[in-house]
């Protein structure tokens, strides 16, 4: 990483949230294209599509960006009304919890417009309350790109195999306007400018945990 800052423990573990199909992917596909050859244990919960032909299409994404069998946990709670079912969001996030413990979380982040996204983001640390969560973002229609302070450059042969991953894996929102590798690459572009590489994933985080070692280096996880 840049300014010396480096990871306090390599990141071997993650466990992967998402209130919708493709939210995870779509936020930090990337990110888990670079990181796919280091991990040994992949944990992920997604609280909508379960039953139908979206639970099918995360299975085979998350298996594709990690690199490795996933089996997620895909649950059949309502789209757009998750807010409604606080308590089985919570239940849910707390048994992924019992049986993992990650180096890194990522998740949706509280600032999200999208009312499910929100719920989840607002939750996570509420159970992983010693971990590093970082919040993935997610282009849509509502307004609401933010200015994430983590930023984490990728290479545009990353950037266009996550696109490509997200056009060959998620049939069923092809149909959507904002479903277009433009939309990816043109937000990962941004991203990129804004800490000097080509392209770039951003992430939020409400804490950052830093020990300094010496004088001339730091560690953070």
């Amino acid at each position: 990483m840049r300014n010396g800052l480096r990871p306090a423990k390599p990141i071997r573990s993650v466990a992967l949230l998402g209130a919708h199909c493709d939210d995870i992917a779509i936020g930090a596909g990337g990110l888990l294209l670079s990181m796919a050859g280091a991990l040994t244990e992949v944990h992920a919960l997604v609280l909508t599509g379960g039953g139908t032909a979206r639970e099918a299409e995360e299975h085979a994404a998350l298996d594709a960006f990690c690199a490795r069998p996933v089996k997620p946990a895909v649950l059949d709670l309502p789209d757009g009304r998750l807010p409604a079912h606080w308590a089985a969001v919570k239940e849910a996030v707390e048994e992924l919890r019992a049986h993992c413990e990650p180096d890194l979380v990522l998740a949706p982040h509280p600032a999200d417009a999208h009312q499910d996204h929100r719920l989840l983001a607002e939750l996570v640390p509420t159970v992983f309350r010693e971990h590093l969560v970082l919040g993935y973002e997610i282009p849509k229609w509502d307004a609401d790109t933010g200015s994430p302070p983590v930023l984490v450059p990728l290479s545009g042969e990353l950037v266009q195999r996550k696109t490509a991953l997200l056009g060959e894996h998620y049939p069923s929102q092809r149909a959507r306007s904002w479903f277009d590798p433009r939309t990816f690459e043109g937000l990962a572009r941004i991203r990129g400018v804004q800490c000097h590489a080509e392209y770039a994933e951003a992430f939020h985080t409400t804490k950052l945990t830093m020990t300094f070692e010496g004088a001339d280096s730091c560690t953070s996880w």
